[in-house]
């Protein structure tokens, strides 16, 4: 069997190196030449740092990667209304890692490259067409314009949320949705704050919110912190989406009146801001889920299979997840569209009630409540919420987040099962 892979981030490297492991032959193309560490921070949960893990990436990953110990959530002035332990202090086997998504894609594609012998780039994905047989597809090299065929068993769209494959497979899906929420992303050098370790959520998107963790071990190793930010602001009403570019420059002075006086014991927001050498601006954007990702041997893999709010620190994890999956259920498959039609049957109905979850956005109905009841702050939170409500807000994020701490700890390895079906 032959897995040609379109597009080389996250969810594409981790689903070669998956299939290799698996002994399953496959190639990624990517339409970038040459490919660097761009982004800012993201997380990844305990579920998709054991499949790295079990990828032999497990050094590494503690080499750049901030192991998150508490999700705090405040109020505008940084009063703590609910604290969850993460990861390791949570109980799961494995930790949460807080990570520059540049490094971690640079990872996987250094890793990539010494197990497969090669990651193709400067190639983009034109069209594709399939038959009982395999998969014929059609591709430009960016720098000559040439036109190439190649053939393949299996075709995995993991090209992102702009996905050429997705849209041949649907060429009627419907638009990216905004919630009307605009976010400018950023990091900055600085002082750690609080345990060093901590990742905040202060405020609400109904009016504003900054999320802030810091993302570098080799920082954290010289006593400093490379903060990671997000701001959120609702700005219109839901509709239309306006230019959707994780690359687009957002302006200073475009977020930081939101944030005017928002300087908390342990964090001076409007510094955090000024901070930073670049701003990133980006809509909050899904879409519908698909009822079907695939056909035959087609399918569709992380963003371009099920794009999601960032609200519970899962879309890379829901890619590394899809990939571990995917390379199962080829190597346990007699043939391949069998394979492809288990592995969207177990993800699509997982990442479909993810999605829906966090359009949700749970947790800001409690932290309105706070701000109703403390407009001016508070001294404890006990005197705001009742144990129920917290109770509540707990329960709330863990629908968007968690995995169930001891089926993830009992489960056994999938590469155990990979051995067995070579």
């Amino acid at each position: 069997m032959r897995v040609l892979i379109i597009g080389g981030g996250i969810g594409g490297l981790t689903t070669a190196l998956s299939l290799h492991a698996a002994g399953i032959d496959c190639e990624v193309v990517e339409s970038v030449v040459e490919p660097r560490p761009l982004g800012v921070g993201i997380n990844l949960q305990p579920h998709a740092v054991r499949e790295l893990t079990e990828l032999g990436l497990g050094e590494a990953l503690a080499e750049i990667g901030v192991p998150t110990s508490y999700l705090t959530y405040t109020d505008r002035f940084g009063g703590a209304i609910l604290s969850l332990p993460r990861g390791r202090f949570a109980g799961y086997d494995w930790p949460q890692y807080s990570i520059h998504r540049g490094e971690l894609q640079m990872l996987l594609l250094e890793t990539a490259r010494e197990r497969l012998g090669t990651v193709r780039t400067g190639l983009s994905l034109e069209d594709f067409e399939q038959d009982g047989t395999g998969v014929t597809v059609s591709l430009r090299d960016v720098r000559t314009g040439e036109h190439l065929k190649e053939t393949a068993d299996v075709l995995v769209g993991a090209d992102g949320i702009h996905s050429t494959v997705r849209a041949r497979l649907h060429p009627d899906d419907g638009p990216l949705l905004w919630n009307g929420i605009r976010m400018w992303r950023g990091t900055t050098e600085g002082e750690p704050f609080l345990d060093g370790t901590t990742l905040i959520v202060a405020g609400s998107n109904l009016s504003a919110k900054f999320v802030a963790y810091p993302i570098s071990a080799r920082l954290r190793a010289r006593g400093r912190a490379l903060i990671n930010w997000v701001a959120e602001v609702t700005v219109a009403e839901p509709g239309p989406v306006p230019v959707a570019d994780w690359s687009r420059p957002g302006r200073l002075e475009d977020v930081l009146p939101h944030f005017d006086g928002w300087r908390f014991p342990y964090l001076d927001v409007p510094a955090v801001i000024s901070g930073s050498e670049r701003i990133l601006e980006y809509p909050m954007v899904d879409k519908d889920p698909l009822p079907r990702w695939g056909d035959g041997r087609v399918t569709l893999l992380g963003d371009a299979a099920h794009p999601l709010y960032p609200v519970g620190s899962n879309g890379g994890s829901q890619a590394v997840l899809d990939a571990r999956v995917l390379a199962r259920e080829l190597a346990g498959a007699a043939d391949p569209a069998a394979g492809l039609a288990a592995y969207e049957q177990e993800r699509r109905t997982a990442t479909t009630g993810l999605v829906l979850a966090h359009r949700e956005l749970p947790m800001e109905e409690t932290i309105a409540v706070v701000t109703e009841r403390a407009p001016d702050g508070f001294d404890d939170i006990a005197d705001v919420l009742t144990p129920e409500e917290l109770a509540n807000m707990a329960a709330a994020q863990r629908r968007t987040t968690d995995m169930d701490i001891k089926a993830l700890n009992s489960r056994s390895s999938w590469n155990v099962a990979y051995k067995a079906y070579r």
